[in-house]
C-alpha cells in the first residue's frame, strides 16, 4: 500500500504531487487519496534522488516543496520552479556544515517571507518540473537526464498544467 503525506488541513481539496523517484511517476493527488492524473517514465537527475541536492550533483531532492515560479519562456516548455531548498532541507545542510550561517539565516528569511529563496548557495537551485521542450522524447524513456529537476513529456506537461500552479504542493520520495 502506498503511504501517502498527510493533508495539512481536515478536508483539503486543493491537487497536490508525489513524485516517486524509484517508480519513475509523478502523480496527482485532491485530498489524501484521491487520484486525478497519474504520469509514468518522468525522468529526475541523473544523479538519482537523495536528502538534498548540491550544486553540481545532478540530485534529485526529496522532501515537500512548492512550486514558487512558473518560467512559460523556458527552453524545456513552461518550467514550474520549486522553493529549494526547503526548511528541512537548509537545517540538514547546516547542521553538516554544507553552509553557512549567512546562507542558511537567508534561505530561513526567504521562506519565511514566502518567497523563493536563494539559489546561489552550495545547495543550488533552479531545480522543478519541466517539459522536454525541443529535446529527444527517447532520452525520456531510456534514461534520467536532468540535473535535479522532474522532467516528464511534452505532452504529459501540457496535461499537468490543468492542475499545477504557484502554491501547489510538491512531495519528492
Amino acid at each position: 500500500m502506498l503511504a501517502l503525506p498527510m493533508i495539512s488541513r481536515a478536508g483539503d481539496r486543493q491537487p497536490w504531487i508525489l513524485v516517486d523517484t524509484e517508480a519513475l511517476t509523478l502523480t496527482v493527488f485532491s485530498g489524501n487519496n484521491h487520484v486525478l492524473a497519474r504520469f509514468p517514465n518522468i525522468s529526475i537527475g541523473s544523479g538519482g534522488a537523495a536528502a538534498y541536492h548540491l550544486r553540481g550533483d545532478q540530485t534529485t531532492p526529496r522532501g515537500t516543496f512548492h512550486v514558487s515560479w512558473v518560467d512559460r519562456q523556458s527552453r524545456f516548455g513552461t518550467f514550474y520552479g520549486l522553493d529549494y531548498p526547503s526548511a528541512p532541507v537548509a537545517r540538514l545542510a547546516y547542521f553538516e556544515g554544507r553552509i553557512s550561517g549567512e546562507e542558511f539565516d537567508a534561505i530561513m528569511n526567504a521562506l519565511q517571507h514566502h518567497r523563493t529563496p536563494p539559489q546561489n548557495t552550495p545547495l543550488g537551485g533552479q531545480l522543478g518540473i519541466h517539459g522536454l521542450g525541443g529535446g529527444d522524447p527517447d532520452v525520456q524513456q531510456a534514461v534520467n537526464w536532468t540535473d535535479g529537476c522532474v522532467a516528464l513529456g511534452n505532452r504529459q506537461l501540457r496535461r499537468l498544467s490543468n492542475w499545477i500552479h504557484i502554491g501547489t504542493r510538491v512531495v519528492i520520495r
